[in-house]
Order: C-alpha cells, then sequence, then structure tokens
C-alpha cells in the first residue's frame, strides 16, 4: 500500500472516530438537558389512586390539564401556561406511564379518569374545567361520565375520539410503514434524537401528524412553538410506557354514553390532523348537548397558525363558568 493511501485511511478513520464522539457528546448534553428540563416545577403527589405527577400555576377557575401522547405535565403546562395569566389555575399533570406517575395495571381511561379526580382531591380542589389534548382526550371525557359532579366544563382539543365506521374518516389509517417508524422512535432516546437530527420534518409528519410546510410557512412564534413541542418529546424513554399505552387505546376505541355529559363542552381539531380526529370531534360533539366545535380547515394535529384563535375559544369558555 503506498504512503498516500496509508495517510488517506488514517484520516478516514480519525475523521469517523472524531464525528462518533462528537455526536455522542452531543446527545449525551441534549439528553440532560431533556431530563432537567422535563423536571421543572414537577411534583409528585400521593394520592388514594397513587402517585401523580403535576405541577400547577396561576389562580383564579381550575382547570385540569390532560395531555397528549409523548407529553407528560410540561408539556400540559407549555400550552396551557399562558391561561394562567388570564385568571385559570392550571393543574399539569402526567398521565399514567409518563415521566413520574407510574404505570398501574388498569391503565384504562376510566381508571385514568378516576385518577384525575383522585389529584383534584388531593389538592383541595371540589370541580375544575377539563382540557384533554389528543390522546388525553379519552380520560377527560371519562371525568366528565364518571364524576358529574366535578367537572364543570369540558374541551377536548384534536381529541382522539370513537366514531362509528359509518362516518367517513377524516384522514386516512397510518400506513404500516408509518407506524413502524413510530414504535422505532418511541424505543430509545437515540432513536428519536437521530431522527430529530436527520429527518426532522418526517418527525414532524409522522408523530405531530402535521405537514411540514405549513410550520416553515408559519409565523416565528409558531415555528418556536412547534419545534419546542417535537423536541419536547425527549426523554422519550421516561414517556414510552404512555406512548404503548395510548396506542392500545387507540386501536380499541369504544362509544362512551356521550349522552350523559352534561358540563359545557368545546371541541377544536383540524380537518387535514394526520390523526383524523376532525371526524371524531365532530362525531363526539354532535352527541353532547350543547357541545360546540369549531374546526379549521388546515393546522394539523398541533394546529399551526390557529393557536390564539384555540387559546382565546378555550378562555371564553373557562372565564364563563366563573361568572355566577
Amino acid at each position: 500500500m503506498s504512503p498516500l493511501k496509508i495517510v488517506l485511511r488514517s484520516v478516514i478513520a480519525a475523521a469517523v472516530v472524531i464525528a462518533a464522539f462528537w455526536t455522542g457528546w452531543r446527545f449525551d448534553s441534549d439528553i440532560k438537558a431533556a431530563r432537567t428540563r422535563a423536571a421543572q416545577g414537577s411534583i409528585v403527589v400521593a394520592t388514594r389512586c397513587g402517585s401523580i405527577e403535576y405541577q400547577q400555576a396561576g389562580t383564579g377557575t381550575p382547570l385540569l390539564m390532560v395531555h397528549g401522547s409523548g407529553g407528560g405535565h410540561d408539556q400540559g403546562m407549555a400550552f396551557a401556561g399562558t391561561l394562567a395569566q388570564r385568571g385559570i389555575r392550571v393543574i399539569a399533570m402526567s398521565r399514567f406511564g409518563y415521566l413520574r406517575t407510574p404505570m398501574p395495571l388498569d391503565a384504562s381511561p376510566a381508571a385514568q379518569a378516576d385518577a384525575h379526580v383522585c389529584l383534584l382531591d388531593a389538592l383541595g380542589i371540589k370541580q375544575a374545567a377539563v382540557l384533554g389534548g389528543s390522546a388525553g382526550a379519552p380520560s377527560a371525557m371519562q371525568m366528565a361520565i364518571r364524576h358529574p359532579d366535578r367537572v364543570i366544563a369540558l374541551v377536548l382539543l384534536v381529541p382522539l375520539a370513537y366514531k362509528p365506521s359509518a362516518v367517513a374518516n377524516s384522514a386516512p389509517p397510518l400506513s404500516p410503514w408509518a407506524e413502524k417508524l413510530q414504535r422505532w422512535l418511541i424505543e430509545s432516546d437515540f432513536a428519536f434524537w437521530t431522527a430529530l437530527h436527520v429527518a426532522r420534518d418526517q418527525v414532524l409528519k409522522v408523530v405531530l401528524a402535521t405537514p411540514p410546510e405549513q410550520v416553515t410557512a408559519a409565523s416565528a412564534l409558531e415555528r418556536a412553538r412547534v419545534n419546542a413541542m417535537l423536541d419536547n418529546i425527549l426523554p422519550v424513554s421516561a414517556r414510552a410506557a404512555g406512548l404503548r399505552s395510548d396506542t392500545a387505546i387507540g386501536k380499541n376505541m369504544q362509544r362512551m354514553p356521550l349522552e350523559l355529559i352534561r358540563a359545557p363542552t368545546l371541541l377544536i381539531s383540524m380537518r387535514d390532523d394526520g390523526y383524523g380526529t376532525y371526524a371524531g370531534a365532530q362525531y363526539t360533539a354532535s352527541q353532547i348537548v350543547g357541545a360546540k366545535f369549531v374546526g379549521f380547515e388546515q393546522g394539523g394535529h398541533v394546529w399551526v397558525g390557529h393557536d390564539a384563535e384555540v387559546q382565546a375559544e378555550i378562555l371564553k369558555l373557562l372565564l364563563a363558568q366563573a361568572q355566577p
């Protein structure tokens, strides 16, 4: 082998080692930062339903914020925290299997709804509005059904909700490829972190079910909000049990006795939500007496370009419950 080839191979080998070292250092640094971020504001309280993690902010009408898939108390507060500045007491909790809330043997929406009440009891709150986002919607609905005296208002945002087969889908089912990619992404922090860096638009499309081009065209504020939501799924390892449970629940949705819900109810969804929540939200609204449905043509699962409008609709409903 010529001296030149030896030098080239040595340079390539050194470059590979340096790249691997830098990647490992960057990953380790980002994961440590993610764990620190997820722990901010976290409190774990012992309830008669077991330990539940939460954080709270603000004063006024209590709002139990029930996060969606890939979330936790941090995701809930990231969305509802602005309401805490508008006369709302936000209690953002971590559902079963997310962050520091353990996964029980029974993680059904009904059991989770009972745990919501246990948390309110532990905090001395008699009644609250409940906001269920995405996969947080089933337990929010169950709480309004099982504990109607505790729920003063119900908000279902891009909700995971049942619809009969006769009702047309608003989005095609996830392809086998997309399902496999989702499963792979939640198996390790490194897999998710790597995907964020090398195929971010695909992660946005598959995980947040939102057209990447809408995020690109959105305002700087909206881009920052959506990108933070995506980045803050890390550490995914601390949310994996909850994610797997949400997937199982989503595949086995059954009709709930929605006619028993008496709380003022608001449902919001986007027609182009890749998870198809629009059709389920419309159907659910039709089954709840007096429910209001607000739909947008675009915005994906994370309502790109409509955050201010979504917040305003929610705040209007919540403040109405504070009036005598």
